[in-house]
C-alpha cells in the first residue's frame, strides 16, 4: 500500500483547525435580523376590477332577495315591477279529497244495486240461445224504483232481470220504462223502506269538481268498486253510428268499465249528478254520463204516480241531414227534423203542421236531430202548450201544439 505523508498531515491539520473553532459558532443561535416588509402598492385598475365584481355579485343577490322577501312586504314594488306582479289568488279548501271520498261512499254505497239480465237472442248459425248481461243500478224511491240504462236491460227485450240489493237479498224485477234515445231505464223490485240516493242538480257542477263512480266493472266479481276523478268536460256527445250522438253528456276521468253502466256518478256531497253510460274504448280516462236533470223529471213522475206519461207530437220524422244522404232530397235546410208523415188528429195535425214540413225550434230551442227533438220533448207534460217553429216552403212559420199523452197502443 502507498502511503502519501503530505495527504495524512493535510487531514491532521483540518481536524485540528475544526477542534478550535468556538463551539458558540455551532451550538448558539445568531440573533435574528429585524425584517421589514415592504408594502405593494395597489394599481386603480385593479381596485376597478374588484369594484365591478362587488357591484355584480351584490346586484345578483338583490335581485332575488328583494322581489322574495322585500317588495310588497317591506317596502313597495318599484313602478317598473307593477305590470308584471301577479294577482294574490287563495285557494280555500274545505277538506282533502282523500277525506271526502269515504264519507261520500259511506252514504251512498247502499243505495247502489247490481242488476243482471238473461235475455233471448237468435241466431242464424245457432237457433235460439239465451245471454247474459251485469250492470249497475241506484235506488231512487224506497218503495223500489231503481234508475239505470236502457241498455243494461237491452232495451227492454229481456227474459228476467234481478236486482242484487247491498244486504244481499237477489230480488226478481220489472221493467216499468225505458228509451234508448236517452239510455235510461226504470226498474222495479218488490220491497219497502229501502235506502234512497240523494239525486243532485246537474246544472250546478263545474269542470275541475271531484267526481266519484260506484258500480261493477267486468262484473259482479269486483262488485261495488269506487274510482274517483274530477269532472273533465260538460256539454259533451259521443257518436253512436253516421246519423246519432248521444249529447250533453258529462265527461269525467274516474274510471268507467262495461259493468258500471247504469251505477252513479257522485259529487263531494254524495249527490247523484249523472247516470254512468259509455266510455271511449280507444282512450283512458274518457268516461261519459248522463246529467242527472234529464232523468229527474221522469223519475219524480215514477215517484208520485207510479207510471210515467210520455207526450207525443203525432209524427213520423227523420234527420234532415240523415234524409238527404239517404234519399237525395233538395232541402232547404241541412238541420232540422223532416217530416215524413203526419197522424190524423194528432196534437201537431190539430195544430197544421203538414208533410215535408221541417222541424227547426221549440220554444225557441235549436232542433238539429230527431234525437234532439226526443229528447227535448220529455220537459214537457201533457197539457203543455209549445210554440213549434217549421220551415215550409222555404219560409219560416210557428204553429202552438197543445200537448197530449202518448195513445198506449204506439207504446
Amino acid at each position: 500500500m502507498d502511503f502519501n505523508h503530505d495527504d495524512f498531515q493535510n487531514k491532521i491539520e483540518v481536524d485540528e483547525e475544526k477542534e478550535n473553532i468556538p463551539s458558540s459558532k455551532y451550538y448558539i443561535d445568531p440573533p435574528k435580523p429585524t425584517r421589514y416588509k415592504e408594502k405593494k402598492k395597489i394599481s386603480f385598475f385593479t381596485m376597478c376590477i374588484v369594484a365591478m365584481i362587488s357591484a355584480m355579485i351584490g346586484g345578483i343577490v338583490m335581485a332575488y332577495i328583494a322581489p322574495a322577501f322585500l317588495y310588497g312586504k317591506y317596502i313597495p314594488y318599484p313602478e317598473m315591477y307593477q305590470r308584471n306582479i301577479k294577482p294574490n289568488i287563495e285557494i280555500v279548501t274545505k277538506g282533502k279529497e282523500i277525506d271526502v271520498i269515504p264519507a261520500v261512499v259511506k252514504k251512498s254505497m247502499p243505495s247502489v244495486v247490481g242488476i243482471t239480465t238473461i235475455t233471448v237472442e237468435k241466431d242464424f248459425f245457432f237457433g235460439v240461445h239465451r245471454g247474459q248481461g251485469v250492470g249497475t243500478g241506484v235506488i231512487v224511491d224506497h218503495r223500489g224504483y231503481i234508475l239505470t240504462n236502457s241498455h243494461v236491460v237491452n232495451d227492454g227485450q229481456t227474459e228476467e232481470v234481478k236486482v242484487l240489493l247491498y244486504d244481499g237479498r237477489d230480488l226478481k224485477a220489472d221493467v216499468l220504462w225505458n228509451d234508448p234515445t236517452l239510455d235510461l231505464a226504470i226498474v222495479k223490485i218488490s220491497a219497502e223502506d229501502l235506502p234512497v240516493a240523494t239525486l243532485g242538480n246537474s246544472e250546478d257542477i263545474e269542470v275541475g269538481e271531484l267526481s266519484i263512480a260506484i258500480g261493477n266493472p267486468l262484473g259482479l266479481e269486483f262488485e261495488r268498486t269506487v274510482t274517483s276523478g274530477i269532472i273533465s268536460g260538460l256539454e259533451r256527445s259521443i257518436e253512436i253510428n253516421q246519423f246519432e250522438r248521444i249529447e250533453g253528456l258529462i265527461q269525467t276521468d274516474a274510471s268507467i268499465n262495461p259493468g258500471n253502466s247504469g251505477g252513479p256518478l257522485l259529487n263531494n256531497k254524495g249527490e247523484v249528478i249523472g247516470i254512468n253510460t259509455a266510455k271511449i274504448r280507444t282512450g283512458e280516462g274518457l268516461g261519459f254520463a248522463i246529467p242527472i236533470n234529464i232523468a229527474k223529471p221522469i223519475v219524480d213522475e215514477f215517484i208520485e204516480k207510479g207510471q210515467f206519461t210520455k207526450v207525443y207530437l203525432g209524427i213520423r220524422g227523420i234527420s234532415a241531414e240523415e234524409y238527404k244522404m239517404y234519399y237525395g232530397g233538395n232541402l232547404k235546410s241541412n238541420k232540422g227534423v223532416f217530416i215524413h208523415e203526419v197522424f190524423p188528429n194528432s196534437p201537431v195535425s190539430k195544430a197544421g203542421m203538414k208533410p215535408k214540413d221541417i222541424i227547426v225550434a221549440i220554444d225557441n230551442k235549436e232542433i238539429n236531430t230527431m234525437r234532439q227533438l226526443i229528447k227535448q220533448l220529455y220537459e214537457y207534460r201533457p197539457g203543455n202548450k209549445v210554440s213549434i217553429k217549421v220551415l215550409r216552403n222555404d219560409q219560416e212559420m210557428n204553429l202552438e201544439v197543445l200537448l197530449e199523452a202518448k195513445p198506449k197502443i204506439e207504446q
